[in-house]
């Protein structure tokens, strides 16, 4: 690829706070992923390195250019071929160090025209915003950078046996009871990377019925977005799980590191239940542990924590940030409402795999429904994530500051403005908001959370006003 300088800017977009991300080809294209290799190599001058990939339409193209790059300048590659961000991130955690870093092709949940690049360290850290992402940015920029050949080119291995260790793991960390009762879900894998793992897991749960929604991978998408945070994609789910009386119903993203899910009757479950419904489960099993929220969670997480006899604090969203705070706390568990879901006892990766489990097991224990048990955790009226484009996102923060801090229980600056308002006097009317840059779009997220719906949709017109300005 030759750079020209008004190519700068728009290459230097798809260098995002947790990944590498864009349009492809027409922003990532082999002779991207060529040079990236390169890049990667004389960044971290590695001897040997994981690398694996998604099922869309660009991604074994991509894959091979980066191995390319990376072979040039003698490095071993070992390829897993398709694979979920899971299998991919927890072969690495398996690995003890084996691994100088990996970089798996994918673009995550997004829409079948995107691809790119997640690349993680050797011992589990992921490159992202402040931790070397902006050194890879510069370099690939700089058309300076020249690269020599090494005398000796380095080999490529296949690993096999990467799908089979890692259900294996999945399956005897959760440590499901032996007489697990008979029981029926809906999965839409959303024609994702959940297809290439799935199957290997269900032979291992005979008790399982699994019922399955567009389960052939497919980089298309051709029947929905693979993202189970928007309600819309749960359609065809929702009527699964009731037509065919499932216990639950459960979605995955494109590259299954995320994971939503409905109830018995359809209803879905926002991603700060889930985190609520699965601290009560972990502190059970780690007593007196710290879980981490992100600013978006609803205040039932920190309740729910505490009265469960844990430690709560919250965190910036991001998938960088949260490995990062948690292997600093020793944080057993850590949710966004974005339905990522990060353990320590997967070396602070996310699966959903891993969190399917947890929910079929505590189902199976207390023999209650999903409803029954997340019923108290649902007492708060929540908005959705309102996105708006605004010139300033950072302005906008700081006039919406000047108009609520002085008026808020507590202002918390921790990721963009989270204002929180409680009524001594009258508890009914007490409510929060969150408003943060988007660090993968030029967008502000509004999240807003009250007591009662009527106390949200009052506070909800009025910053959508605030903003709109």
């Amino acid at each position: 690829m030759v750079f020209r300088p008004d190519m700068n800017q728009s290459i230097s977009s798809v260098f995002k706070a947790y990944d590498i991300r864009g349009l492809s080809p027409d922003e990532i294209d082999v002779h991207f992923s060529l040079r990236l290799g390169k890049i990667l190599a004389k960044r971290f001058q590695p001897t040997r390195v994981l690398v694996g990939r998604d099922m869309r339409i660009t991604s074994a193209e991509l894959e091979d250019a980066l191995i390319k790059g990376l072979c040039s300048a003698g490095v071993e590659v070992v390829r897993i071929g398709l694979c979920s961000t899971p299998l991919f991130n927890i072969s690495i955690h398996l690995a003890h160090g084996h691994y100088d870093f990996g970089v798996m092709v994918t673009a995550s949940h997004n829409p079948g025209k995107y691809n790119g690049f997640k690349i993680t360290m050797g011992d589990g850290r992921p490159v992202g915003q402040g931790s070397g992402m902006e050194e890879i940015r510069d370099a690939f920029l700089d058309e300076s950078q020249s690269f020599v050949d090494a005398m000796t080119l380095g080999s490529v291995l296949d690993d096999s046996e990467a799908l089979e260790r890692y259900v294996t793991h999945v399956i005897s960390l959760v440590d499901l009871p032996h007489d697990m009762p008979k029981m029926k879900v809906a999965i839409d894998i959303g024609n994702g990377m959940a297809g290439a793992v799935l199957p290997e897991l269900l032979k291992r749960l005979p008790w399982l019925d699994a019922k399955l929604l567009y389960s052939n991978p497919d980089g298309n998408f051709p029947h929905h977005e693979a993202n189970p945070l928007k309600e819309e994609t749960l359609k065809d789910l929702q009527a699964l799980t009731i037509a065919e009386q499932c216990q639950l119903g459960v979605a995955f993203d494109g590259d299954a590191d995320r994971i939503g899910f409905v109830d018995e009757n359809g209803e879905p479950l926002k991603g700060d239940v889930i985190t609520a419904f699965l601290a009560q489960e972990l502190l059970r099993e780690y007593p007196g542990s710290t879980i981490h929220a992100d600013v978006r969670s609803s205040w039932i997480v920190r309740e729910t924590v505490e009265a469960s006899g844990g430690q709560f604090s919250m965190c910036r969203v991001g998938h960088a940030m949260i490995k990062q705070l948690m292997r600093q706390t020793n944080a057993v568990f850590s949710g966004e409402l974005s339905m990522h879901f990060y353990y320590k006892a997967l070396g602070n990766f996310e699966s959903g795999d891993y969190t399917f489990l947890l929910l079929l097991r505590r189902l199976a224990n207390e023999g209650k429904s999903l409803s029954q048990l997340t019923e108290k955790l649902r007492i708060y009226a929540k908005s959705p994530e309102i996105n708006f484009h605004v010139k300033d996102p950072q302005q906008k923060i700081q006039d919406l500051k000047n108009i609520y801090a002085e008026k808020a229980s507590s202002t918390i600056e921790l990721d963009g403005l989270r204002c929180e308002f409680r009524d001594i006097q009258d508890s009914s009317q007490d409510w929060w908001f969150s408003v943060r840059a988007s660090n993968t779009e030029p967008l502000l997220r509004l999240n807003l959370e009250a007591r009662s719906k009527m106390v949200l949709d009052t506070h909800l017109i009025e910053l959508q006003k605030l903003i709109s300005l």
